[in-house]
């Protein structure tokens, strides 16, 4: 584990998965303390190539079938690099830049990922930058799954968003307009734009993005709400919400930035 401080915020930050278990603004703990041995389940996990999930574990892409590993539900998801040790390139007192480069059966190509995080006094920056370093063109989505800590009751802002309509919680590739509501439970994308902003009795997070619009709200985890920036939607591979295409020798950059 790595930390990274600008006076009194800080960030912990687990090579495997290039995971955060932590991160304090202004002395106050915003994110559930994560815990590497299960890490879509707090703290805060990085989704590449694909936002969580993939309708059976299959797709095709190009003319060609692939297969990826599935869990209970007969899906796959929250992508590959999950557990996958990155190695640190770069490092200062307040940020760390780690890469790791990905080559996958169940993958069309070679990715190099490398994920920046900055923390300010403030606030705490996420950045992608993602290349195609193999010979194929390839789908893409990147997202990140950060639980945040609430107190009480919840609201969400903007509340007027367009829903992802989903069957066993895939999208079907149907966006319908949704007032979001707090306190209800939630396992669903919605398409919200470039900020969003949760409030609690506990604190105030604003999220702002970069290229990375959806959102997926899960209220599974008691005592907080998990608020993932995704680049597209959930089985994009299918639906093709929000899908990238990276081409042979492209490079891709998404981002986010928490405040508090």
């Amino acid at each position: 584990m790595i930390e990274i401080r600008n006076f009194a915020s800080k960030a912990i930050i687990n090579e495997v998965g290039a995971y955060v278990e932590k991160i304090v603004i202004n002395s106050k703990d915003i994110l559930l303390h994560g815990n590497i041995n299960n890490p879509t389940h707090s703290g805060m996990a990085i989704l590449v190539p694909f936002a969580n999930r993939i309708k059976g574990g299959e797709y095709e892409f190009n003319g060609k079938k692939y297969f990826l590993n599935k869990n209970s539900e007969g899906n796959a998801i929250h992508g590959l690099v999950v557990n996958k040790r990155f190695e640190v390139i770069n490092k200062s007192s307040n940020s760390i830049t780690l890469s790791y480069n990905l080559k996958d059966n169940g993958y069309p190509s070679e990715l190099n990922i490398n994920i920046k995080y900055v923390i300010n006094r403030e606030s705490f920056d996420v950045e992608f930058l993602i290349k195609n370093v193999g010979s194929n063109e390839a789908p893409l989505t990147v997202g990140a799954h950060p639980y945040f800590i609430i107190e009480d009751s919840w609201k969400i802002n903007p509340t007027q968003v367009k829903k992802c309509v989903s069957i066993n919680k895939i999208p079907t590739g149907e966006l319908i307009d949704y007032e979001i509501e707090g306190n209800k439970e939630y396992d669903d994308c919605f398409y919200i734009g470039n900020q969003v902003k949760l409030d609690s009795k506990y604190s105030t997070i604003i999220i702002k993005t970069i290229k990375m619009p959806y959102f997926q709200i899960y209220t599974g985890i008691k005592g907080a709400v998990a608020l993932e920036p995704m680049s597209g939607a959930p089985d994009a591979y299918h639906n093709y919400i929000g899908l990238d295409l990276i081409k042979s020798g492209e490079i891709k950059n998404y981002g986010f930035t928490i405040y508090s």
